[in-house]
């Protein structure tokens, strides 16, 4: 995690990185937390999906599987170009994609909005290409959302908590907000790492700055 890659600037398409030609990483069939598979190409009737890009995928998935309501998370790489790609591709920068974290929930128990006012607060949504000590593309802060009620939320949502951080004179939101593309998962060692290493590494950037309560 620790600065791998420090290109702080998108790569353009027609220089990422070639990547492969089909999936070739494994997972574990049982997520190390929930009691639901890692990877979840088939998602349960009445639950929806999220993906949010806020630095190390390794402590924003540990804060999203405590949610009530989250059935399962993974991490991978969303939003570039590379096809398949290895994390050590995505640490170069030149795939184009963010650490993501992809979240299945069920909207009767945990709101979608609710999971966007937690992705702003756990991070530092103003430091573009970077969060913390992280420097690099794969670390901007990003929401891929994944049906028009999602994008309409997210919009509205980034736009308060912005005005918000503007009043206290923290900087712009960086947060780039786009349809959900191919999302590719992460090596099964990067999944659910905290759990498995309890002590591993956590950056947890952020403003400080809770989400506005009349929101």
């Amino acid at each position: 995690m620790f600065g791998l890659g420090n290109k702080s600037t998108m790569v353009a398409p027609e220089d990422a990185l070639k990547g492969q030609e089909r999936e070739w990483v494994h997972l574990a069939p049982k997520h190390a937390v929930l009691d639901a598979p890692i990877r979840t190409d088939e998602v349960p009737d009445g639950h929806e999906v999220a993906i949010f890009g806020l630095g190390c995928f390794w402590g924003a998935e540990e804060i999203y599987w405590a949610i009530p309501g989250v059935w399962s998370t993974s991490v991978g790489y969303a939003g570039g170009y590379t096809p398949y790609p290895s994390y050590r591709e995505v640490c170069t920068g030149r795939t184009g994609h963010t650490e993501a974290v992809r979240l299945v929930f069920d909207p009767s128990v945990v709101s979608y909005a609710d999971l966007v006012k937690r992705f702003f607060e756990i991070h530092d949504p103003t430091q573009g290409m970077r969060q913390g000590n992280d420097v690099g593309s794969q670390y901007r802060s990003a929401i891929y959302f994944t049906t028009p009620e999602q994008e309409r939320v997210a919009r509205e949502l980034t736009a308060v908590y912005d005005e918000e951080l503007t009043r206290q004179r923290l900087g712009d939101v960086t947060t780039e907000i786009a349809p959900a593309g191919e999302y590719y998962y992460a090596e099964d060692e990067h999944q659910q790492y905290l759990a498995k290493n309890p002590f591993g590494y956590r950056c947890h950037a952020n403003t400080g700055v809770r989400f506005p309560a009349t929101a």
